[in-house]
Parts: C-alpha cells; sequence; structure tokens
C-alpha cells in the first residue's frame, strides 16, 4: 500500500513540475494585453483603416470642385502654309499659324446650384460610413479575441481536470493491482481499472488537443502567423443579468452599433448624392481667365495674350440621362433605407439572443456547481463502500465517470458565461469602448467614440 501512495505522490509532483515549468517558461497576458496586440497587428483593422483612409481623399476630391482650377499649356505648331485653315471637325477659329507659346489657364466655379455641395456632403457621409465599418470590423476582432481567450482558459481548465482524472484512476488501478496479487479482489476488478485508466488518458489526449488547437486560434485571433503560447490571466465574473435589462441594452445597441451607423450615414450619403443628380441638370456658372505668351510666331500673332470671361453650360436634352440617373440614385437611397430598417430587427434580435444565452449560461454555471457537490458526496461514498468491499468496482467506476463529468462541466460553464458576456458585449457594440467593462455596466455610462 505504501508502495502505491509513494508512486501517486511522485507521478503528481511530476505533474506539477512540469506545468511550473511551462508557466515560467510561457509570457504572461492578460486580457486588456490581447486586446492591444490584435488592435495592432489584425489585418483586417489595418484593412479597415485603410479604407477609410482612401474614403477621406475622396472628399477631398469631392471638395476640390469648390476650389480654383489652373493648367499650364505649351504648343509648338506648325502649318505647312500661311492659307492653312481647319475645314471640318470643329467650330472654333480654323486658323492655324507657326507658333511656339506658354500660357496658364484657369477655371473657377461660381455656382452649380448644390451639385458639388451635395457631391461633397455624399462623400463626407460614405467616409463617416467607413469610418463605423472600421469600428465594426475592431468590434468583431476583438470578439474573436475574447472567445479565443476565454476558450484557451476553458481548454486548459478541462485539460487539468482530465490531468486530475487520470492521477486519479491511476492510483486506482495500482492499487486494484495490489489487491489482485494479494488475491483480495477479482481479475474482473483489475479490467475495469484499465477500462477506466485507457478511457482517462483518452481524455487527456483529447483536451490537450483542445488546447493546443485553442491556442492557434487564439494567436490568429491576435494577428499572427506563427503561433504564440501565453500564460493567460484569468478573469473574474460579471454581475448576474436582471430581467428587465434586455430593453435597455436594446436600446445601447440600436443607438451605439458601428454596422448601425454605417448604414445610417450610407444611406445619408445615397440621398445627397441622390440630389446631386437631380442638379446635374441645372445650369454651371463658371470663371475661366487664360494668360501667355509665345515667343516664337508668326508676324500676324501678337506676343503675348490674356483673357477672361464668364461661362455657362446647360444641359438641355441627353435622351434621359439625367433624369434616369436621378430615379436610379433615389431607388438606391430607398433601399439602403429598407437595409437599415432589416438590420436594425437583425439587432434587436441579436441582442435578445445574446442575453438569453448569458442568462442561460449563468443557470447552468449554478446548476453544475450543485452538480459538482454531489458528484463529489457521491465518489466520497462510493469510494468508502469499495474500500469495505460493500460495493463493486463498477459502482466505483461510475461514480468517478460523474465526478469527472461534473468537474468537466463546471469548469467549463465558467467560461461559457464569460464567452457569452463577450458577445452580448459584442451586440450592443460596447466591445471596443470599454472591453472590460460588463454591458450592463456599460448600460448606464456614457460612451465616447
Amino acid at each position: 500500500m505504501m508502495r502505491v501512495i509513494f508512486r501517486l505522490l511522485g507521478f503528481v509532483l511530476c505533474l506539477g513540475a512540469q506545468a511550473a515549468d511551462q508557466d515560467n517558461a510561457l509570457e504572461s497576458l492578460t486580457l486588456t494585453q490581447a486586446h492591444a496586440l490584435a488592435l495592432r497587428n489584425h489585418p483586417q483593422i489595418n484593412a479597415a483603416n485603410y479604407r477609410t483612409l482612401a474614403a477621406e481623399q475622396a472628399v477631398k476630391q469631392a471638395r476640390s470642385g469648390f476650389y480654383p482650377a489652373a493648367t499650364l499649356y505649351a504648343s509648338a505648331v506648325g502649318a505647312d502654309s500661311q492659307q492653312t485653315r481647319i475645314m471640318a471637325g470643329g467650330l472654333n477659329n480654323p486658323s492655324v499659324f507657326d507658333r511656339a507659346a506658354q500660357g496658364l489657364g484657369a477655371s473657377m466655379l461660381i455656382t452649380d446650384f448644390g451639385r458639388t455641395a451635395n457631391l461633397t456632403a455624399s462623400s463626407k457621409f460614405q467616409a463617416d460610413a467607413e469610418h463605423q465599418n472600421a469600428a465594426a470590423t475592431r468590434e468583431l476582432v476583438l470578439l474573436q479575441v475574447d472567445a479565443s481567450y476565454f476558450g484557451v482558459l476553458k481548454a486548459e481548465a478541462l485539460l487539468h481536470v482530465a490531468e486530475q482524472t487520470l492521477a486519479a484512476r491511476q492510483a486506482l488501478l495500482d492499487l486494484v493491482s495490489l489487491q489482485v496479487s494479494n488475491k483480495l479482489k477479482s481479475e474482473l476488478d483489475l479490467s475495469f481499472a484499465h477500462v477506466v485508466f485507457e478511457q482517462a488518458r483518452l481524455l487527456v489526449e483529447e483536451t490537450r488537443n483542445n488546447a493546443d488547437a485553442s491556442r492557434a486560434a487564439l494567436s490568429a485571433a491576435l494577428g499572427f502567423h506563427e503561433l504564440h503560447a501565453y500564460q493567460l490571466a484569468d478573469e473574474s465574473l460579471p454581475p448576474t443579468t436582471t430581467t428587465n435589462e434586455v430593453y435597455r441594452l436594446i436600446d445601447l445597441a440600436l443607438q451605439d452599433r458601428p454596422e448601425l451607423a454605417s448604414l445610417r450615414n450610407g444611406h445619408e450619403a445615397d440621398l445627397r448624392f441622390a440630389r446631386a443628380q437631380r442638379d446635374a441638370r441645372w445650369p454651371v456658372v463658371a470663371a475661366v481667365g487664360t494668360v501667355g505668351n509665345s515667343f516664337i510666331h508668326d508676324d500676324r500673332l501678337p506676343d503675348n495674350y490674356a483673357a477672361a470671361g464668364i461661362q455657362l453650360s446647360m444641359p438641355l436634352f441627353a435622351g434621359g440621362l439625367y433624369v434616369a440617373r436621378q430615379h436610379e440614385a433615389e431607388d438606391r437611397a430607398q433601399a439602403a433605407a429598407e437595409l437599415l430598417r432589416s438590420a436594425e430587427d437583425n439587432v434587436v434580435r441579436d441582442v435578445r439572443i445574446a442575453w438569453l444565452s448569458l442568462s442561460n449560461a449563468e443557470q447552468r454555471l449554478n446548476i453544475t456547481t450543485q452538480l459538482l457537490k454531489h458528484a463529489t458526496d457521491a465518489f466520497t461514498l462510493a469510494e468508502a463502500r469499495y474500500q469495505v468491499g460493500s460495493s463493486s468496482i463498477v459502482e466505483l467506476s461510475q461514480s468517478q465517470l460523474d465526478l469527472t463529468s461534473a468537474q468537466m462541466a463546471h469548469s467549463g460553464a465558467r467560461y461559457d458565461v464569460l464567452i457569452q458576456q463577450a458577445t452580448l458585449n459584442y451586440q450592443i457594440g460596447a466591445l471596443s469602448a470599454s472591453a472590460d467593462t460588463p454591458a450592463r455596466n456599460s448600460a448606464t455610462q456614457p460612451k465616447t467614440r
């Protein structure tokens, strides 16, 4: 009996030493640090930032219509004779003279009756929509980080339970082997002990593989190509949900979800673009001017030239082109409005589902706590009964299995609560703004974006 106890003690100490060495070799990482790494490294966030910069350049392009435009010209022309004339192909002055000249032409919009202003406003709303899309991308990436982070903690907790189970079943196998050799137990007991021991080994292998897969998922969520292993810091459980809280969370989601803000800005951009297409049928008034000199020219041409004027242009007939463009833009704006309404309905649904999932996870945690208590009591009683010979190893094995299932369910339920809390924070648009603050607390605090 003492030999079995020493072997079990040595096995546990060996596992503890290996775990300690591994923990010391790994870099520690908190959830806040994981968020910072993902925001800095993840390619989806970088891509969203570049799209935002591109949209800001589009605003400058549209706004450039309000500023003067200047163009430098240089011409060198040779005519075959002094009588050269362009007879077809244009309504301008057809005379062509030998010359080499340079000049500067400038134009500035006086008014186009709101077309350029509406185009500029449309591009601004599009840029705001891209800003919100970038915020939505950050929220999604942080949700992946949270789910992967808590997934690693959950997998490691299950692996710890599996290793403890393996150690306990190794001790049982050694004990039964000793009792069989002393003719105190039958070979059937030894066979059952081998079965439960091998089941524990399978459980360890499965949970170890899941833990490795969870670490790989976390590395990808942090934006790394290669695998990075960390010693993760645990997180405390959030406060318990309340039944009347879901309505406030829905209001918060409709206000703060970046996807909805992006769709609203996109709808407003479509409306402004439709107005710009309507204004395209109005006149355009611009001031134009040019100045220059000719250092080589025909004797009939002056050395310098300058001219300025007011130019008005107005489309009269284009086969329905401008009206069709206006109607197309208006229809697209209506479609954007319907998509916004559908997205709001989906957000309300998603918040309700996330709140229900969090409530269910909290209930499962409470139930598994009681389950673990009863399974522990049952195992203690079954072990005592087996030691005195009043029960079979089948009863002991079943109680061990029930205890292991209860331990794994309880360990997993705790991190399921944290994962569902992160999902709820994502659904209300509060993940990046208050990643470490529970959704129920952020609902009472003003958000800044």
